[in-house]
């Protein structure tokens, strides 16, 4: 696999996970679905993971694409371990206040104050228990998160 497909990689893990943070905010603000903490946190993290994949497109050097290559991968893994959290624990809790999710969005990092059209939590988990096309949210942000994992595993085996 050449330079040039590595970009191409990069460019999908910007991008995929942009869409997906977009995909959220029309079923949002659009559909009327109230995102949960755990929601509000995986969006974060798929922006985290997008940052990776832009600074992977404009980094030229080896270094710089492995690194962001690194990152994109242990961000992906950290987005699959909240996915995983929030299908089999969270949705099933009557309150999800003050998890690990709440804390990450509004407390460390302030979001919710900052941006709260995008990540202001105003569901509990169990209310937010939305299905997109019969497949739960919580899945549907796994499976892109795999994707992104994946991505980032062949971008990294990639040699110049």
């Amino acid at each position: 696999m050449n330079f040039l497909r590595a970009r191409t990689i990069f460019a999908f893990i910007a991008v995929a996970p942009l869409a997906a943070v977009c995909a959220a905010l029309f079923t949002q603000h659009v559909l009327g679905m109230q995102p949960c903490p755990w929601c509000v946190f995986q969006r974060l993290i798929f922006l985290g993971a997008a940052v990776w994949g832009l600074l992977g497109l404009l980094w030229t050097g080896e270094l710089g694409r492995r690194l962001a290559g690194a990152m994109a991968l242990a961000t992906a893994l950290g987005g699959m371990a909240a996915a995983l959290w929030h299908y089999f624990v969270a949705a099933s809790s009557a309150t999800c206040n003050q998890t690990l999710a709440d804390r990450v969005v509004s407390g460390w990092f302030g979001l919710d104050a900052l941006l709260p059209e995008v990540f202001e939590a105003r569901a509990s988990c169990a209310d937010a228990a939305a299905k997109l096309l019969g497949v739960p949210y919580p899945l549907l942000s796994l499976s892109l998160f795999t994707l992104l994992a994946l991505a980032s595993i062949v971008v990294l085996r990639v040699r110049r």
